[in-house]
């Protein structure tokens, strides 16, 4: 038995919404992504003015400026260690789309061409039909 076009119709929404999901998931990482970017610029924000408070007032800021300069090193190096594994996530995310937006593409196509045989045998139905009633009505003319 042939199977029906609209047979897919459930699994082409479940293809759809695990595209939409890893949409979504990929949106989340690459929205925190921007969050830790925003930080890393606000970090060195913070050290640019320290810097100049520390050559404003070398005798008293400057001493506390290295201690404030090896804690930025330290977040600065933390933030960009989180960075590379969010940078990490995001190419697995970016690939899980591509996989579930190739395989969405998969069923799409599946179904078209199920749907093409379906309405080709549909027209070579009719086509009996029509071939059927004009042999009938060509024969009821030759009668006498």
């Amino acid at each position: 038995m042939a199977r029906k076009a609209a047979d897919l119709n459930t699994l082409l929404r479940l293809r759809s919404w695990t595209v939409d999901e890893c949409r979504r998931e990929l949106g989340i990482l690459v929205a925190r992504e921007e969050e830790l970017i925003l930080f890393g610029e606000e970090l060195d924000r913070q050290l640019i003015r320290e810097q100049v408070v520390a050559a404003a007032d070398p005798l008293n800021a400057g001493m506390m400026y290295s201690v404030f300069a090896q804690y930025h090193r330290l977040r600065r190096e933390e933030l960009m260690r989180k960075l590379a594994l969010l940078r990490e996530e995001i190419a697995e995310a970016r690939e899980k789309l591509n996989d579930a937006y190739r395989e969405q593409k998969v069923m799409e196509e599946v179904q078209k061409h199920r749907q093409r045989n379906e309405d080709q045998e549909e027209a070579r139905r009719e086509q009996a039909v029509f071939d059927e009633i004009g042999q009938t009505q060509f024969r009821q003319r030759l009668q006498p």
